[in-house]
């Protein structure tokens, strides 16, 4: 069998050397495209040291049986790829479903990795999951690198300096991150969050709990945000304008599925804030948690720096590259048997992120 790589002209790569064994035991030959991993800092002949061969696009298109992106392939890649071959990528059907209907012209069968149920048994294959890791792990070093102050308390000789305030709103598995970190650098950190299970996270990790009450249950969410009341919103509001006036660095990471993100930091919070401050919204790309955010921009507002960019796992593509392959390598493992492609779709994982009909492979 064998598992194609392209140069996606991301800063990622989806297989790293050192894993190809890993999936050699599986039963494949890994197909990288020439230059796919420069900017993840693994060359062609690291890929070549490991038994992978580098060829080109076409050849890649025309003799996999899998190809693995980050991004949906283009539909003349699409188009190229032989009859009846994987295609796993990142679809995001929740937030456009009218690519489902699009990927039927198409002799291949999809899997979206957004679409991997987030159940305890996936944990090692779910991506959302750690790509936020690393994008609340770099939010805070970008928040940091337009700080115009220290992150921990000093004493010096020439005077004492307080730590700085953080603010995390939203924590998932990228807020949960952005809260270690912070308190690792030495801030005070703050954090909120609607779901139940967070507020035992928070304090584990050193953060203070700010607390909302009368959230939406959110059992059944998958580990997703819910959607909140009109009043439980108006709540969280207050609060969150009032630590706002008082934060250095705000980082935003709720996002509800399928649906635009709420807005948390209106115009009148954020012009509420110390000049200097920053804010980080992870939810860019979905229309940001602050309401000033224009995503994959840096914009000052008032003197407030608001950093929109929901893909901050690209830029720490070494160990973001590392993180996916082991992940596709988990969800890859259960579609194989004795080496060769088996689809089982009695198995809740392979049923549930294919997009086309469940009938092995029929379109």
């Amino acid at each position: 069998m064998i598992l194609g790589i392209l140069n996606e002209h991301d800063q990622r790569v989806a297989i790293v050397p050192q894993l190809i064994k890993k999936f050699q035991k599986l039963g494949f030959e890994i197909w990288i495209e020439k230059g796919a991993g420069e900017t993840a800092f693994y060359s062609d002949a690291d890929y070549e040291s490991a038994e992978g061969k580098v060829t080109s696009k076409s050849e890649i298109l025309a003799n996999a049986d899998v190809l693995v992106t980050y991004h949906p392939p283009s539909d003349d890649d699409l188009r190229a790829l032989k009859s009846q071959a994987l295609v796993v990528s990142t679809f995001a059907p929740y937030i456009d479903d009218s690519i489902i209907e699009h990927l039927k012209q198409f002799d291949i069968i999809p899997f979206s990795l957004d679409m991997i149920p987030r159940t305890t048994i996936a944990q090692s294959m779910d991506v959302l999951s750690s790509m936020a890791s690393v994008a609340g792990y770099r939010a805070v070093l970008e928040a940091a690198n337009y700080l115009p102050r220290y992150f921990p308390m000093l004493i010096t000789a020439a005077g004492s300096i307080k730590p700085c305030s953080v603010v995390v709103l939203g924590a998932g598995v990228a807020g949960l991150q952005a809260i270690a970190t912070a308190k690792r650098l030495g801030a005070v950190v703050e954090a909120s969050d609607p779901r139940a299970a967070a507020r035992e996270e928070i304090l584990s990790l050193g953060g203070k709990f700010i607390e909302v009450a009368g959230a939406n249950d959110d059992i059944g969410a998958g580990g997703y945000a819910v959607e909140q009341s009109k009043e439980f919103l108006q709540k969280q509001a207050e609060l969150v304008q009032e630590r706002a006036a008082k934060a250095d660095i705000i980082i935003t990471t709720a996002q509800v599925r399928g649906r635009k993100a709420p807005v948390l930091l209106p115009t009148s919070t954020v012009e509420k804030m110390k000049k200097g401050s920053v804010i980080v919204d992870l939810a860019a790309s979905t229309g940001g948690n602050c309401e000033l955010t224009e995503d994959g921009k840096v914009i000052s507002h008032n003197g407030v720096t608001i950093i929109g960019d929901s893909n901050l796992a690209a830029k720490m593509p070494t160990d973001s590259s590392f993180l996916f392959s082991n992940n596709i390598h988990n969800y890859l493992k259960i579609m194989v048997k004795d080496g060769q492609i088996d689809l089982d779709w009695e198995n809740e994982i392979i049923a549930k992120s294919c997009l086309k009909s469940k009938n092995k492979g029929e379109n």
